[in-house]
């Protein structure tokens, strides 16, 4: 990308739905030149807006699952879990003999039947370890961190008011969703056409679902985008007195990309990305080394990415998803 195109992809972070006539206005080009540029962006595999549903506000569970396998196996263990549509990420890490992915089972049958049945059966694998996310200290819309250095934010709208029947996830919002996770900048008028409801109607669904925490949308960025940057899993065994200090400390760092308090022997897991692996230890010696409360620490480098933020990825460029299954509206909370 050139820096025409990173700024775009900046502006784009900070909000994925922006105006590409807003966009052109702070980069001082034609609205035409942002258009044409982004599309060529999305078709060549290098970004991707997406309307996703934050499992949480659904009474739904996210699970950050570590699963050991040979090395020779890993590969094929990946593979499998990245054609789940419960899967958001799926990265292969410590030395090719790891697998994690973050997992939104829609039922708790779902759950089971893939880490009690399936996978425990799957001859490369060793085990399995399970963390249950409890509370998310970087938002599912975070920016990347290098978007944090955009300054176009706009700051000041004025938050829309809706009745609280409007605050609940229906039937009827499917077809908007489906739409939504496919193309997050599709137009008003596209998702009117293709569900059957007006202009205002679409309008005003987008807006209460984002109101009740239920719809966000985020840019998706291909690995290669960035080039060279190191991406790593940082797990921290924290006393509980420190615990929701240092979440929050950790998702300052310009280093943190999602941040989260989770079950199991480590309780609060963070994905971090810079330049070099100097700047990595440089980042664990001096700004995580002034936490208070951290007992211990395992940092485990990221090799390889097969998914992220449901977008299957293939030579560090990201393919198109397929359709997803409508969600389930029985048995939501476990």
């Amino acid at each position: 990308m050139d820096e025409v195109d990173t700024r775009i992809v900046y502006a784009l972070q900070l909000d994925p739905r922006v105006s590409f006539a807003r966009v052109a206005a702070e980069l001082g080009v034609a609205e035409q030149t942002v258009a044409r540029r982004y599309r060529r962006l999305r078709r060549d595999g290098v970004v991707r807006v997406i309307g996703a549903v934050d499992p949480r506000a659904v009474g739904e569970n996210d699970w950050i699952i570590r699963v050991r396998c040979r090395p020779d196996g890993a590969m094929q263990v990946a593979e499998a879990l990245a054609r789940r549509d419960d899967a958001a990420w799926v990265s292969i890490a410590a030395a090719g003999a790891e697998v994690m992915f973050s997992l939104h089972p829609r039922t708790q049958q779902d759950r089971d039947d893939l880490l009690v049945q399936r996978l425990q059966r799957t001859a490369p694998v060793h085990d399995i370890a399970a963390a249950m996310v409890l509370h998310r200290f970087v938002g599912p819309d975070v920016t990347d961190w290098r978007g944090r250095q955009f300054i176009g934010r706009e700051k000041g709208a004025t938050a829309t008011v809706h009745a609280e029947s409007d605050l609940q996830l229906r039937d009827e919002d499917d077809a908007l969703l489906e739409l939504l996770a496919r193309d997050g900048r599709a137009s008003y008028s596209v998702l009117a056409r293709a569900t059957g409801m007006s202009i205002g109607r679409v309008a005003r669904r987008i807006s209460a679902l984002q109101a009740a925490g239920i719809l966000y949308f985020d840019l998706d960025i291909a690995p290669a985008a960035w080039g060279s940057s190191l991406s790593a899993f940082l797990w921290l065994r924290v006393a509980p007195a420190q615990l929701a200090a240092v979440g929050r400390a950790i998702a300052e760092h310009d280093e943190t990309t999602y941040a989260a308090a989770v079950t199991g022997p480590f309780n609060l897991f963070a994905v971090l990305t810079a330049g070099t692996a100097d700047d990595l230890y440089h980042y664990v010696t001096t700004e995580m080394a002034t936490l208070d409360g951290v007992h211990s620490f395992e940092l485990t480098p990221v090799l390889e990415r097969l998914k992220q933020a449901g977008t299957r990825t293939v030579g560090g460029r990201l393919i198109h998803p397929t359709p997803s299954p409508p969600r389930a509206r029985t048995s939501r909370r476990r």
